[in-house]
């Protein structure tokens, strides 16, 4: 017994000794405004009120609607746990046992925010997290945190960065540097000068932990990883040839943030002939800081190139079509020991032109050409015109007069090659600049600005066109028109113009210089409308339709300010007023036929006549049958015509007989006819009674019309007899009707004569039964 008792004697003298030496965490005072930290421990709000026993988050405080209420058992030792604060951060009020502290006293609660990260230690601004790193590079760890620079007065606001080795081990120490125990008395906090020249090779991790005290419970930061490796200095290209007017890459892998030489190896060019280092590339600097003999000695042959945190660039090389085509040699040196070098071969090649034009390959002047093609040789592609009694080396596909200069790139027609190295150029033939003459014309495409002259080392394609002089055609949409129908002049006007103009000649009519737009088919209409032609007298007319060529002008115009003055270039105006209407037509065409005048015309005439209608001979029509109304007419094709079939007779009827009606009525088209147009019109006679009835044929354009009257009768109707060329005599034939009735001996009244006699029949019986 006196032996145990002896041991827990020495085991409560020990605890005792070990309670002593450990120190409880010193709290931190807390005062109204101040920032608390959702997991902090130690935390005395006496500073915020002696009397405190709540904080208080109002979703709405004018109000007074709160949403979150944390008591406060101990406010000189008091932990914000997670679950005190449910999620809900901001603003707290702090309350005593009367309620809300008055002035409003309040503190902020927040959530703890700490990020790792891993930085070149020279820059501190290039992270490595992610990346590999060479074994001469020099780390630190950074640590940004939302609660650092509040604590300086707390001694254990620290934290460790816990490295993972690429075998598993855990290091508190790495690269020669301590990461135990980091003082948090900041919002940016490095541990630099970490040295990885004697570490392992691999991948390693690091996380930084709160360490026991007031901050243990807060959240730790997130892993950061990065590599360490044992690199060769190397160059690699993107692609082992390119076709020059491309570019191509190269990619240096060294040290990191290390500078080296990078340059092109010298052959015996000119500058221009060698790929060209792209300029404004970053940490890519050409010049002539490579002192190295075999590079080639030209500013953008060669740079000074310092590679990234992860120890890699990129540097462009662009080539055109001066670059030489073979290949060339790219080479990358450490400055600091010459033995570390890589080389990496490009082959620049020739690349190809191609053209072709759109449509046929015959034009007229004025049209619109597409040319289009690809081009792999250059981004540029210069087009140029050759033909008969034209610059023999080219001239300007847009200014025939422009002679084209070898190697003046301005004085080429140019367009731009696209990233898929097609190329298009719209040809506007009618802004030629000079009168071309009818033939064929050869265009060039060309990779460089080189005319034909000098077209040996360059790349070019070709195409023949064939160039024609526009020409117009027109016609009438009738030979004749009535008067209130419509006539249309249409026709084509080759070339392109945008419009074409139309005049018309009659007896003592004029109308001059109207434009009528052409459609990008080359097609146009001009209408006499039938307010115009209701107004025209019947005769003949006259029509020019004038074509303003190439130039798009209106060589042959109404001179401005007059009613019927004409002009044109090497003429004196005529007034067309003065003349009579074949004379005035014989002026304008004489005007339109001057050497002076490159305007061309074509010609029409056209009769207006006074309208008319005519209905064939119909017969008489057995009731029940169905016959055909036909005639002829000079009104144009697609009129309306009213059809109305009425019978003859008119008489009252009694309010006790059923109301009857006996004919039809109806609209019909004109057809297209030789030499009239036709119409027709189907008439069911099956609710006709006998009588005589009347035809009245209107048009609904003009108001014409035409009447004709014929009969409808019971039983068959009997044909002419009609005498054959023979002499012989054909029997007469019956029409097909119902079960025939005995002939009548006299003349059978109409439908309106039996009515009559019915009506005085009935007034007689009436006369007989009153008396």
């Amino acid at each position: 017994m006196k032996s145990i008792t002896k041991t827990m004697v020495v085991a409560f003298v020990v605890l005792m000794a070990v309670s002593l030496l450990v120190a409880p965490a010193a709290a931190r005072t807390v005062t109204p405004g101040s920032t608390i930290y959702v997991g902090e421990e130690g935390l005395d709000l006496t500073g915020v009120n002696a009397g405190i026993t709540r904080l208080v988050h109002y979703s709405d405080f004018t109000a007074g609607a709160a949403d979150n209420i944390i008591d406060i058992p101990t406010p000189n030792d008091y932990e914000l746990t997670a679950t005190d604060v449910g999620g809900i951060t901001g603003t707290y009020y702090a309350w005593n046992a009367a309620g809300i502290i008055v002035p409003n006293v309040f503190v902020v609660v927040k959530e703890a925010d700490v990020t790792l990260d891993v930085v070149l230690n020279n820059s501190r601004t290039d992270s490595v997290a992610g990346k590999s790193v060479s074994r001469d590079t020099v780390l630190a760890f950074k640590i940004q945190n939302n609660v650092g620079g509040l604590y300086t007065v707390v001694p254990n606001a620290t934290m460790n960065i816990d490295i993972t080795t690429p075998g598993g081990g855990t290091l508190r120490q790495f690269g020669g540097v301590s990461t135990a125990a980091v003082p948090i008395n900041a919002s940016t906090i490095y541990v630099a000068g970490i040295d990885l020249s004697g570490v392992e090779a691999g991948t390693y991790t690091a996380q930084a932990k709160w360490t026991s005290g007031n901050f243990s419970e807060l959240p730790d930061s997130g892993t950061v990883s990065f590599e360490v490796t044992t690199k060769a200095l190397a160059i690699e290209s993107n692609k082992d040839s390119v076709i020059r007017g491309n570019n191509f890459v190269v990619t240096i892998t060294g040290e990191s943030n290390k500078m080296y030489y990078v340059y092109i190896k010298d052959a015996s060019l000119n500058g221009n002939e060698y790929p060209q280092i792209a300029p404004g590339q970053p940490s890519v600097v050409p010049g002539t800081t490579v002192p190295v003999a075999e590079a080639a000695n030209f500013t953008f042959t060669k740079a000074n190139v310092t590679t990234n945190a992860a120890g890699t660039r990129t540097v462009q090389f662009n080539t055109n079509s001066t670059t030489d085509d073979q290949s060339f040699t790219l080479k990358v040196l450490d400055p600091t020991d010459a033995s570390k070098s890589d080389d990496v071969k490009v082959r620049v090649e020739k690349g190809s032109v191609t053209l072709a034009a759109s449509g046929t390959g015959v034009y007229y002047i004025g049209e619109e050409i597409t040319l289009s093609g690809t081009n792999t040789d250059n981004v540029t592609t210069y087009l140029f015109l050759t033909g008969p009694n034209l610059g023999v080396n080219g001239v300007q596909v847009d200014n025939v007069g422009t002679a084209v200069t070898d190697g003046v790139a301005n004085t080429f027609t140019s367009t731009s090659v696209e990233t898929d190295d097609t190329w298009e150029y719209k040809w506007d033939t009618s802004t030629l600049g000079e009168v071309v003459d009818s033939g064929t014309y050869t265009i060039y495409a060309v990779a460089d600005p080189r005319n034909k002259a000098n077209l040996a080392n360059v790349q070019y394609a070709t195409q023949s066109v064939v160039l024609k002089t526009p020409f117009i055609t027109a016609t009438a949409s009738a030979s004749s028109v009535a008067k209130g129908d419509e006539l249309t002049v249409s026709g084509t006007a080759e070339g392109n113009p945008n419009n074409v103009f139309v005049w018309v000649f009659g007896k003592n009519f004029r109308s001059l210089s109207n434009s009528a737009s052409v459609e990008s088919d080359g097609s146009f209409e001009y209408d006499l409308d039938s307010g115009i032609t209701s107004t025209l007298a019947s005769g003949q007319y006259f029509v020019v339709v004038q074509h303003p060529m190439m130039d798009g002008t209106q060589d042959v115009a109404v001179v401005a300010g007059t009613a019927a003055d004409i002009d044109a270039p090497g003429m004196t105006a005529v007034n067309l007023s003065n003349l009579q209407a074949s004379d005035a037509a014989t002026a304008l065409v004489d005007a339109l036929n001057s050497p002076n005048v490159d305007d061309t015309y074509t010609k029409l005439t056209f009769l207006v006549e006074e309208p008319w209608i005519r209905i064939d001979t119909i017969g008489d029509q057995s009731v029940g049958s169905t016959f055909t109304l036909t005639g002829t007419t000079n009104l144009a094709t697609g009129d309306e015509l009213l059809i109305d079939v009425t019978s003859a007779s008119f008489q009252p009827t009694e309010k006790t007989q059923a109301a009857e009606f006996s004919g039809a009525s109806g609209t019909v088209s004109i057809q297209q006819g030789e030499p009239y147009n036709t119409w027709s019109f189907e008439v069911d006679a099956s609710s006709f009674q006998p009588d005589e009835y009347i035809v009245n044929v209107e048009s609904v354009e003009t108001g014409t019309t035409q009447t004709t009257t014929f009969n409808v009768v019971t039983g068959p109707v009997t044909t002419p007899t009609v005498t054959p060329t023979g002499g012989e005599t054909t029997a007469p034939t019956t029409a097909a009707t119902t079960a025939p009735t005995t002939a009548p001996t006299t003349t059978t009244p109409g439908f309106g004569a039996i009515i009559a006699l019915i009506g005085l029949g009935a007034v007689a019986v009436l006369v007989l039964r009153r008396n």
